[in-house]
């Protein structure tokens, strides 16, 4: 009974921390272009995990590094970069939305590559979904002729990346410790942000003052929004189901869009409408 109740409550953090993301990253790309957002987060977070989880690095077998690698790839390492291209053009409560698509990928790619098992009325969830994301990207690009909605497509990716990813930690990684998954994630993934960072053109805007701001905020969405999620979100995985896991995506786009009411965005009725369509798929695609 405690596992059943923890398992929500940690549901419930995990919407708060990711749902203040989308604001974070529209923050520090005030500052800083995606690439070096991207590679900056991985780095102010592979530090911290260091700090706190290196001593667990020991715990991973030889045989589940190149998992530990994988889930590195499509966890965090894509979707960090894909997230911030997609801001300079959408929306951050927009692309909370969109995230939402991550259940339903789940359960796409765990029925197709993972053996996973499903019922008629998360088929009709999928497809439910699907159609939503297509209206809410149409309607978003109709409605603001000045964003480029193409870019909604980056998100899109970056979902199935997420998809992925918790698949495989099911599968692959339910016998390692989150810290320890978190920690051998973000060592793997150090040294290709230092480069990619070294190729940013970051050396040229350190010093500026809106530089040194958006790295705050970025600072935040590392220790917060990826390291600390991230140890949370495999406890979560571990102890559910992969498509539980990822229903996470139902709260974050609350969250996210209270975020962009404060900072002055909004959605049309028709947006919001698209939006509604999306989380009614991703409840059913939930449903066991």
């Amino acid at each position: 009974m405690q596992s059943k109740h923890l398992k929500w409550y940690l549901l419930a953090l995990l919407s708060l921390i990711w749902g203040s993301s989308f604001i974070l990253i529209k923050r520090g790309l005030e500052g800083l272009n995606p690439f070096q957002l991207g590679s900056i987060r991985i780095i102010f977070c592979a530090v911290f995990l260091l700090i706190i989880g290196f001593k667990t690095l020991k715990n991973i077998p030889q045989g589940k590094w190149k998992y530990i690698a994988l889930t590195a790839l499509m966890g965090t390492f894509l979707p960090a970069f894909l997230f911030s291209i997609a801001q300079m053009q959408i929306n951050s409560s927009v692309s909370a939305i969109l995230n939402s698509l991550t259940p339903l990928n789940t359960l796409v790619l765990g029925v197709t590559l993972f053996g996973l098992s499903f019922q008629r009325r998360q088929l009709i969830g999928v497809i439910i979904g699907l159609v939503g994301c297509v209206l809410l990207i149409y309607n978003g690009a109709i409605n603001n002729p000045n964003q480029n909605y193409y870019y909604a497509l980056f998100v899109v990716v970056a979902s199935v990346c997420y998809a992925t990813n918790v698949n495989l930690i099911k599968k692959y990684l339910s016998d390692l410790s989150p810290l320890t998954i978190s920690t051998g994630n973000f060592t793997i993934m150090l040294i290709p942000a230092i480069l990619v960072l070294s190729f940013s053109g970051f050396y040229d805007v350190a010093l500026l003052p809106q530089t040194h701001k958006a790295m705050m905020y970025i600072a935040i969405l590392a220790i917060l929004g990826t390291g600390v999620a991230n140890i949370v979100f495999f406890k979560l995985i571990q102890m559910s189901s992969p498509i539980f896991s990822s229903s996470v995506t139902y709260l974050i786009p609350v969250v996210a869009f209270g975020w962009g009411l404060l900072d002055g965005e909004s959605l049309t009725l028709i947006q919001t409408a698209d939006a509604a369509i999306i989380l009614i798929g991703v409840y059913f695609s939930a449903r066991k």
